[in-house]
C-alpha cells in the first residue's frame, strides 16, 4: 500500500498511456461540456482548435482514472483540499496516445494531523512528448503507523 512516505519531493510515477475514445468523449462533452468545438467535426475545424477536440475536463478525467488505478486506490489517499492550476496547453483529439505522469513536487507532515501527509504533486499528460495537460494539487496521504 502506497503511503505519504513512499511520495518523496522528485519522485516521478508512470501512471501508463491511454488512447482518446471518440465515442466517449463525444459522450462525455455530450453530458458536460457541450461546445460545439467537443461534438461537431465541421464546428471543431473552423475553431482555433482545427478539429474535434476533447474537452480538457475529459483529459483531466483519463488522467485522473490512471491516478486512482495507479496510486489511490491502493493508498493511505485521504482525499484533496485542492489545487492552484490547471493548464491545457494543446487540443486532445480522437485517436490521440496519452502518457500520464505524476511528479511529487514536495511533500511534508501536517502541523495538526502528525498522522497525514500532505503531498503537491504535478498531474501530466504528454502527447509525443508534447503536454496536453498539467496540474498542480494536494493530495493527503496516511502515514504508516
Amino acid at each position: 500500500m502506497i503511503a505519504f512516505e513512499d511520495l518523496p519531493a522528485g519522485r516521478v510515477v508512470d501512471l501508463g498511456s491511454t488512447t482518446v475514445d471518440r465515442d466517449e468523449m463525444l459522450a462525455f462533452a455530450a453530458r458536460f461540456d457541450p461546445q460545439p468545438f467537443h461534438l461537431d467535426e465541421e464546428a471543431g475545424k473552423n475553431s482555433v482548435l482545427g478539429g474535434l477536440c476533447a474537452s480538457g475536463w475529459f483529459t483531466m478525467c483519463l488522467w485522473m482514472r490512471a491516478y486512482a488505478d495507479n496510486v489511490l486506490l491502493d493508498s493511505t489517499s485521504q482525499g484533496s483540499p485542492g489545487g492552484k492550476d490547471l493548464l491545457w496547453p494543446a487540443p486532445v483529439f480522437p485517436g490521440d496516445k496519452l502518457d500520464f505522469s505524476l511528479e511529487v513536487l514536495s511533500a511534508r507532515l501536517s502541523k495538526s494531523r502528525p498522522n497525514l501527509g500532505l503531498v503537491e504533486i504535478r498531474a501530466q499528460a504528454d502527447r509525443d512528448g508534447q503536454p496536453v495537460l498539467r496540474s498542480t494539487f494536494t493530495g493527503m496521504f496516511g502515514t504508516r503507523p
